[in-house]
């Protein structure tokens, strides 16, 4: 069997039969020109270096799948991983159980009822900005979308506000801060994902899922949307992800005291990272190798607040319309121990690397080493989508997926959002690529050449940028 981790945590263990029955379910469906080449089958048993082979073929073939916005946001994909992730769950400690019946074992691995997890009735917890607790009754078997309209529908939060909201899964600090894990796929049982992690430090949390600010006027036209942003907003200057001096400080408490929500959000609004989702401290090799940095995504574009070898702090920003293309890349080292011990617990090394349009001439690739890694893609991924919507005069609310049947549960009984308390005081040489003969508009995701780095991978693990923006004359 093989594991399938998302952003470094276990999700799913599948056979390769079921990855080919996926293949051929997806080539039926889409098209042989469309869906990427499968590892073929062996007739004899696969050696130890073979093994490894066909498991590195099958990871680039489901990233290719997911990165393909026509098959991975198929319902055939995406049903596929929730209905193994749920098996998984369900099973896991059978496995675990069997795999360690031999003498001479001393790992743990004792049958864990939590990992036994049939489709039933559960309570489940979803924090608001503000601490708060939301509990909702769903299904083990229910999927991001099920919970999302769950949680808003305990709110009274609109259906057409609900996709302006999505949930995280993330590990909560011990300054009651939270460290973002990842947005919660269309692939994913929310239940299964965090209570397979068992862990209390991994929480649910509700937070807007947009980046243009501009889409508050929305939310804020209804009493709970407003309540919803206002105690994001809080939460946020609480921890110190938007930046406030003393006078600006002064000013939101009044507001605060007025509960003035409305005009506290607007004056928020012109703060410096209003709006920003702060990720761990981590590493870079822009401007030099190996610098300290702390990466935030928000207005479209990466900053880094980066501390040099020499101690100095320097800041700046990547625009997103100027990274032409981007890729993450993951290694799992295997485990020594016996098959079935502490799955998903391996230490998994992430990379975000982009290539960015430095100058007209000169493209570069940036590289952040982080766990967050793939939550970072995410976050450049929707500020593209949202770009290129704006771009095409469409709605936002366009951009999200209703469905308008299915059994969705609504409480009688609806929860409202709690004020929060008012606010406390307050250098490796690069080679340049050839020059760009005309200023792209778009890049195809299997179009794009290889750049001159001995490291870049195949075209198809990159997330071509629809956004992207070259630089002419006059633009300098």
């Amino acid at each position: 069997a093989y594991n399938i981790h998302v952003n470094g945590v276990l999700h799913c263990r599948v056979r390769y039969s079921q990855l080919l029955g996926l293949h051929e379910q997806l080539r039926k469906e889409y098209g042989a020109n469309v869906v990427p080449a499968f590892p073929p089958k062996k007739i004899f048993t696969l050696t130890p270096a073979e093994v490894e082979q066909r498991r590195e073929q099958l990871e680039k073939y489901m990233q290719a799948v997911r990165q393909d916005p026509t098959l991975g946001g198929s319902e055939t994909f995406n049903s596929f991983l929730r209905r193994a992730q749920q098996v998984s769950s369900r099973h896991w400690w059978r496995v675990a159980r069997v795999a360690c019946m031999r003498p001479g074992c001393s790992c743990c691995c004792a049958p864990q009822e939590t990992q036994q997890i049939p489709t039933e009735e559960v309570l489940l917890e979803v924090l608001l900005s503000n601490g708060q607790k939301v509990k909702v009754t769903i299904l083990t078997s229910d999927q991001t979308e099920d919970v999302l309209e769950a949680v808003a529908s305990k709110l009274d939060l609109p259906d057409d506000l609900v996709g302006y909201f999505s949930l995280f899964l993330v590990r909560q600090t011990k300054d009651g801060a939270f460290s973002f894990v990842r947005k919660l796929q269309e692939f994913e049982l929310p239940y299964v994902s965090v209570s397979s992690l068992h862990s209390s430090e991994f929480r649910i949390i509700l937070r807007k899922s947009y980046w243009d600010s501009s889409y508050d006027d929305d939310v804020m036209e209804h009493r709970v949307g407003l309540n919803l942003l206002y105690a994001q907003t809080v939460s946020d200057i609480e921890h110190g992800w938007i930046l406030v001096n003393k006078e600006q400080h002064r000013q939101l408490k009044s507001l605060q005291e007025k509960v003035s929500k409305k005009e506290f959000v607007r004056l928020a609004q012109t703060l410096k990272y209003y709006g920003y989702l702060k990720f761990d401290p981590c590493i870079t090799d822009f401007p030099e190798k190996g610098c300290h940095v702390v990466v935030s995504a928000g207005n479209n574009e990466l900053n880094f607040q980066v501390r040099l070898p020499n101690e100095q702090l320097k800041e700046g920003s990547f625009k997103v319309t100027r990274m032409r293309c981007w890729r993450v890349t993951s290694s799992v080292p295997m485990s020594n121990g016996p098959a079935g011990s502490s799955p998903g617990k391996a230490e998994v090394k992430l990379e975000l690397a982009f290539e960015y349009l430095m100058s007209k001439d000169r493209l570069q690739w940036v590289t952040i080493t982080s766990p967050q890694a793939i939550m970072l893609s995410i976050c450049l991924q929707s500020m593209v989508d949202e770009l290129m919507v704006k771009k095409s005069g469409g709605s936002i609310r366009k951009m999200f997926r209703r469905r308008v049947n299915g059994a969705l549960r609504r409480s009688d009984s609806q929860q409202a959002v709690k004020s929060p308390p008012l606010l406390d005081s307050p250098d490796a040489a690069r080679e340049p690529v050839a020059k760009l003969s005309s200023k792209l508009t778009s890049v195809s995701l299997r179009g794009i050449s290889h750049s001159g780095s001995a490291n870049d991978a195949g075209a198809n693990d990159f997330h071509g940028n629809y956004a992207f923006e070259g630089i002419g004359d006059e633009d300098l």
